[in-house]
């Protein structure tokens, strides 16, 4: 079948369209009945399949998109209804303008990240014949195998981190309780690292029309195939610099910050967590009295000291040491490595590390939130 024209050679404008109206919509719910439970649905990918091109590249790359929506809107209703709120929106719920911009940058951003598909279903790429067009090449080229695989690592390794995470808050552990346990022993944000080469494994499949001469595909097309880049590259950019990584490692910061603070002593003996008690006390005893007052009473030779646990801050300055903040590396290969290659190839970048003093007002609810930035 002949693609469907609408508006536009590129889609460009009906997926804005449906995008802003679909997403005005869920706003309005969500803002009417003060639920969180529409966000995560609300924040799916559409993608649409108007180009009636069915070849094998195409129904990839759509499927994979609607695969990682589905999955990642299932997966924020569940934790939405298993803490009863969005923790994003704590602090500013029933700010009308406040919210209205959080779903404003949810149309930019899902319109800007399904471009590639958007662009490889539209009739600039379909043409009159999909035989002509963009099942030449057949699906199966060494970029859309790449693709296939870059996306299914990544995939894979974003629903295991999350899941791993979710159980793991399911147990109640202590508030200085350290998570480095699965895939976060090798990262310190396993999901965000597995997001950003899912769309960009998206992306390298739908360019194979772009890079083939025989795909007969006007320079235009092919432009606008290779342009659809800004879809991984905003994600990238969001996770690295706005959303993801800077909120998260400062939460965790003031956190442990906090509880470094609290001269109560807690020790921690999660398995496959790192233990913690909290700051030592400023009168100059050591930790080891704390945990072990007799330690330095000759009651019997041999009862040897126990050894001193570090506060939760310093446990948690330990954790940043020894794991990559991003791209998953074995602790012991990554605390040897480098810091000018932890600062380039790994991202590991300075002002990561930086922490905004804590206020003395701190409230309960704000320290919440900085808890959650990293569940």
């Amino acid at each position: 079948m002949a693609p469907v024209h609408v508006l536009d050679q590129y889609y460009l404008s009906i997926t804005l369209l449906v995008t802003i109206a679909w997403q005005l919509i869920a706003f309005s719910a969500a803002w009417k009945f003060k639920t969180d439970k529409l966000t995560g649905f609300a924040g799916a990918l559409m993608t649409l399949l108007l180009g009636n091109t069915y070849c094998g590249r195409n129904v990839a790359a759509s499927y994979f998109a609607m695969i990682w929506a589905a999955r990642l809107g299932g997966f924020s209703l569940l934790q939405v209804l298993t803490r009863g709120r969005d923790a994003r929106f704590d602090g500013f719920r029933d700010h009308f303008g406040k919210i209205l911009g959080f779903w404003i940058g949810q149309i930019v951003w899902v319109w800007v990240v399904s471009l590639p598909i958007t662009i490889l279903n539209s009739p600039s790429t379909a043409g009159p014949s999909p035989r002509t067009y963009v099942c030449n090449p057949d699906f199966g080229t060494s970029r859309d195998i790449a693709g296939v695989i870059v996306w299914g690592i990544g995939w894979i390794i974003e629903v295991v981190a999350d899941l791993q995470k979710f159980l793991f808050k399911l147990t109640g552990p202590p508030p200085d309780v350290i998570m480095n346990t699965g895939l976060w022993r090798y990262s310190r944000h396993p999901s965000y690292f597995g997001e950003i080469i899912c769309w960009w494994g998206i992306w390298i499949i739908s360019i194979s029309p772009a890079t083939s001469g025989a795909s007969g595909l006007s320079d235009s097309a092919k432009s606008a195939q290779f342009g659809a880049v800004v879809s991984p590259i905003l994600t990238t950019t969001l996770l690295l610099f706005v959303s993801g990584i800077p909120p998260a490692e400062r939460g965790m910061a003031q956190k442990f910050q906090k509880l470094s603070q609290d001269n109560k002593p807690t020790v921690n003996t999660a398995k496959g967590t790192t233990p913690t008690i909290n700051a030592p006390p400023t009168d100059g005893t050591s930790p080891v009295d704390v945990v072990n007052p007799t330690s330095h009473m000759n009651v019997s030779k041999s009862l040897p000291d126990l050894p001193p646990v570090p506060s939760p801050w310093m446990a948690y300055q330990e954790y940043i040491a020894h794991t990559s903040i991003l791209i998953p590396v074995p602790p012991m290969l990554y605390i040897r490595t480098p810091r000018i290659i932890k600062e380039t190839v790994l991202l590991d970048w300075p002002w990561y590390r930086r922490v905004d003093p804590l206020q003395s007002n701190q409230s309960s609810e704000q320290e919440e939130r900085a808890g959650d930035a990293v569940a």
